[in-house]
């Protein structure tokens, strides 16, 4: 993992604080940038938007599970601050920023709440000075960590200087997990983390899938886009992805597609057009 690296309000604000540096690789496809361009977005590099394309080529519906797991995530944050309570945020992997962060849903409830942001993307970090121009001092933080490493991320200060890990945390999984391999056990990873947080805390998650895909052969091949891409893609079952909610204590509706948690009104996209598995559980 890459020493984290943080963007501070002091170098928005034209001091002397080095921008970070890091090696954006922009000949390899990111799905961070590529996530970007299905949201519509123009932060990514001509090799993300051909791996996309031919994501977008296999499947159209891709640009849709992009659009609903966003919303999902915003009826998330909204429910665990509003309803819940929650003031403190550890949102991993959080991508490239776009409308309706996390910390805009956040403080809209609460200007008072703090969230964390981390992700293994240097060009994250460095449009993490746009996502705190509108945070109020001290209550964000953009990091670069690996999801891989969560014990580093529990110690590291920056976390810890932002976040009081002895009361209530919501982490924030979102279309992240199916970019850890089997091979590096994304259920120690995520075991990790929840433990390491008090009663009260939250798990928010959502996670491709290819329970949907009746043909075997076409589900294989959005994962083998993404072989040429900094981060492999796993898709997951229902099944394997309720282990990650293991111990814990799912909020209604349960594990369910993303338009089908909490929607605001009838969702619209099928669970075969979405294929996101999407929940919110509480520590006990």
């Amino acid at each position: 993992m890459t020493d984290h690296q943080e963007i501070s309000l002091d170098w928005m604000s034209g001091a002397q604080s080095p921008p970070p540096s890091a090696e954006l690789r922009p000949e390899v496809p990111h799905p961070a940038r590529m996530y970007d361009y299905y949201l519509g977005g123009k932060d990514n590099f001509p090799a993300d938007r051909a791996a996309a394309e031919k994501v977008l080529a296999l499947s159209p519906l891709v640009r849709i599970s992009a659009l609903a797991n966003r919303a999902f995530l915003q009826r998330a944050v909204r429910t665990l601050a509003a309803e819940e309570g929650v003031r403190q945020f550890l949102d991993i992997g959080t991508g490239i920023p776009s409308a309706g962060n996390t910390h805009e849903i956040a403080q809209s409830v609460d200007p008072a709440a703090r969230i964390a942001y981390l992700d293994n993307d240097p060009i994250v970090l460095v449009h993490g000075r746009a996502l705190l121009a509108g945070a109020q001092q001290g209550s964000v933080s953009v990091l670069q960590a690996d999801l891989r490493d969560p014990k580093a991320i529990l110690t590291d200060p920056a976390v810890r200087d932002l976040l009081d890990l002895d009361r209530p945390v919501a982490l924030m999984l979102f279309a992240i997990l199916h970019f850890i391999d089997d091979a590096d056990d994304p259920y120690a990873v995520v075991r990790t983390l929840v433990d390491a947080l008090p009663s009260g805390s939250f798990l928010a998650l959502s996670h491709g899938t290819a329970d949907f895909i009746d043909d075997a052969e076409h589900a294989s091949k959005g994962p083998a886009v993404y072989r040429s891409a900094t981060a492999q893609l796993t898709m997951r079952s229902h099944a394997q992805v309720l282990r990650f909610f293991d111990g814990l204590e799912l909020l209604e509706p349960g594990l369910v597609t993303a338009p089908q948690w909490r929607p605001d009104q009838a969702p619209q996209d099928t669970d075969d057009q979405v294929a996101i598995w999407a929940g919110v559980a509480r520590k006990p």
